[in-house]
């Protein structure tokens, strides 16, 4: 979540006006590089090369744009500095004198508007006066060019997104935007304060090979410092094409399978306010699919965006920019047993022995309850995951926190729980090639200790405030003791914590993204998948040039915990009293068996986030499915049947 916030702040007050517009732009006449007296060199952006699904398919593409421009000579030239011509193009195009004539004046000089009323460009460039025009627009200029000296129409290039009605994947492809001064600075000159840059996704990432190589005109200025004439020009090379993993139709459905399980969710009373889904390709991890809620429509960019626009795409942790499957780390509830269990072997456990799944366990001073206080009494470990009982995991991390030495343990070296959930990937980026993925939390002993340092004088006045402020007097005692608590002796890693992160609570944070990838290691036996999103790139000259997907990593499921976690998770799906059986009622399991764990986490002062991820075929695995929704409810009741809906089309594409 931070790593996400953390771009949106970077990118605030950046786009204004009308944003993502590939203009054929340059420096301002300031900032013209001279190349010797009465000369300047014009900067030439390149075509931006486009985003297309695994088969070619454009995600993000370029159109044409028309746009009227004015010569800043010609209207230099006239007597009344071309105020008869502007006034007159007003009238032909019904817009307000003032708007157009603000345009011709550089931003900065004496008494120009403030941008994007005025001309931010070059000096040295024809002025867009008008941008987007319509086509009877162009003609009722170009049919009496008499009455617009100076005036032209041209064709600039745009981004255009032929997949905004779904299947764009516009938080994974990102948007354009101006470049701050350090980005300017580090490029030695590819790129200038008028460009538009990749400013997050697929469009930053690889904004390089998108950019191209800028071309360059070299002109005569007069004394007025307008463009007189061109000496030379050396031509743009156009960017290259990204060929990407994501499969349109997969897409398609994901996104529509994700927003139907949202608006299904809502209608069943719970706020559903964020989710995410994603698909990752067990081949090679390359990232069939990925979705979140809420979304939007990136056309924007394109079509000029308001300032309401703006702030309503980029505030705050619901904002439709961000990247929920890899920017958004969260709890990631009981799906984390799949990491915990072979945690317990590692720790020691006997597979072949029953478990107790009671009501309750106890430890301390503190009771940790069953999801929904249910007991089940002595099962088996296939029994504990198919039915997702707590307390057989409560138990597991208090004896591992006791043998590793309890309050006197000095670090996390030797906690199997702790060394299995580092061992699968958690905790760090899986390093997919895309910006701000977030590293989620693996929390242990030192991580304790440095929250405590950074939050113990809160804790201390929140202690001494006593909560006045909740009516509840059981509650308000609770929290206030708990602030004590944290105030004198947070930094112990208490049984507590271990306790919850066996069940991926508490501290314990993943992204959708990570949890995907410690399914794909569990259903190929120990090979982690690599995620990633782009296969190749094609040069303007039609050149392919082929992506190494990243090298795989083996990963050790101790003892038998690999098989018996594949057994169980299609025990979840499958069996009587699997916690994700009814979501795939009537499913076609023989013919695309499917296997998965649910989760619910409990959020404080918020509605219980859902999850499920999920594997197919699992006599074969060839997909990852993963979902996430916040204030869902239940992994079973709302993340399940997203997810079955996401295999349905899987299902259909293999067959």
């Amino acid at each position: 979540m931070l790593a996400s916030l953390a771009v949106l702040t970077l990118l605030a007050g950046v786009l204004l006006g009308r944003l993502g517009q590939l203009q054929l732009t340059d420096h301002p006449a300031g900032d013209a590089t001279l190349a010797g007296p009465g000369t300047a060199t014009v900067h030439l952006p390149a075509l931006r090369g486009r985003i297309l699904d695994r088969d070619g398919r454009p995600l993000v593409d370029n159109a044409a744009r028309t746009d009227i421009t004015i010569d800043r000579r010609t209207l230099a030239d006239a007597e009344d500095g071309g105020r008869a011509t502007v006034r007159r193009l007003a009238e032909a195009l019904d817009l307000p004198f003032d708007r157009l004539w603000g345009r011709t004046t550089l931003c900065g000089a004496p008494g120009a508007a403030d941008p994007p009323s005025c001309w931010s460009g070059s000096a040295l460039v024809p002025v867009p006066i008008a941008e987007d025009v319509s086509a009877r627009d162009a003609a009722a200029v170009t049919e009496r060019p008499e009455l617009y000296p100076g005036v032209a129409v041209t064709s600039q290039p745009v981004r255009a997104y032929p997949r905004a009605a779904g299947g764009g994947a516009p938080q994974t492809t990102g948007y354009l935007a101006r470049p701050d001064a350090e980005t300017v600075e580090a490029s030695d000159g590819a790129i200038t304060a008028d460009d538009l840059v990749g400013a997050t996704g697929l469009e930053r990432q690889y904004d390089a090979q998108l950019r191209g190589t800028p071309g360059e005109r070299v002109v005569r200025v007069d004394a007025r410092g307008v463009a007189v004439e061109e000496l030379s020009r050396t031509d743009p090379v156009p960017g290259a094409d990204l060929v990407t993993t994501l499969d349109l139709p997969v897409q398609k459905s994901t996104e529509r399978a994700l927003a139907d399980g949202v608006r299904q969710a809502r209608d069943r009373g719970h706020r559903a306010d964020t989710a995410a889904a994603v698909v990752l390709d067990l081949r090679d991890g390359g990232v069939v699919a990925s979705a979140s809620v809420p979304t939007y429509d990136p056309s924007v960019w394109s079509e000029g965006v308001s300032q309401g626009e703006y702030e309503r795409l980029t505030t705050g942790d619901r904002s439709p920019l961000i990247d929920r499957v890899t920017g958004v780390a969260q709890p990631p509830a009981s799906t984390f047993k799949a990491v915990t269990l072979p945690g317990a072997v590692a720790a020691g456990a006997d597979l072949d022995d029953e478990v107790n799944c009671t009501a309750s366990h106890r430890i301390g001073d503190r009771t940790f309850n069953n999801f929904e206080s249910r007991a089940y009494g002595w099962i088996t470990w296939r029994e504990a995951i198919k039915v997702s009982c707590d307390t057989v995991f409560y138990r597991v991390a208090e004896d591992v926190w006791r043998d590793q030495g309890g309050l006197s343990a000095r670090d996390d070296d030797g906690d199997a729980l702790i060394d299995t959930a580092r061992d699968l990937g958690l905790g760090e980026t899986t390093r997919i090639d895309l910006p701000a993925e977030s590293a989620g939390r693996i929390p242990g002993r030192a991580w304790k200790r440095e929250w405590w340092e950074s939050t113990k004088d809160a804790s201390c006045a929140e202690a001494r405030r006593g909560h006045p402020e909740i009516s509840d007097r059981s509650r308000r005692d609770y929290l206030t003791a708990l602030a004590q608590e944290n105030c004198d002796s947070g930094y112990q890693f208490r049984p507590g914590d271990e306790a919850n992160l066996s069940i991926g609570q508490g501290d314990v944070t993943a992204t959708l993204l990570q949890m995907a990838q410690v399914y794909g290691t569990i259903a190929t036996d120990g090979t982690e998948p690599s995620p990633h999103l782009v296969r190749a790139t094609i040069a303007s000259d039609g050149t392919r040039t082929g992506v190494d997907a990243p090298a795989t990593r083996e990963v050790d499921l101790p003892g038998e915990s690999g098989e018996l976690l594949r057994t169980a998770l299609a025990d979840v799906v499958s069996r009587p009293g699997g916690t994700a059986r009814s979501a795939f009622s009537g499913f076609p399991l023989r013919q695309w068996p499917v296997a998965g764990k649910t989760g619910t986490a409990e959020v404080y002062g918020k509605e219980d986030t859902a999850w499920f991820v999920s594997y197919a075929p699992t006599t074969r695995p060839r997909y990852v499915v993963a979902v996430v929704v916040s204030q869902g409810g239940t992994g079973g009741a709302t993340a399940a049947p997203i997810a079955r809906e996401i295999h349905e089309e899987l299902a259909g594409v293999e067959e």
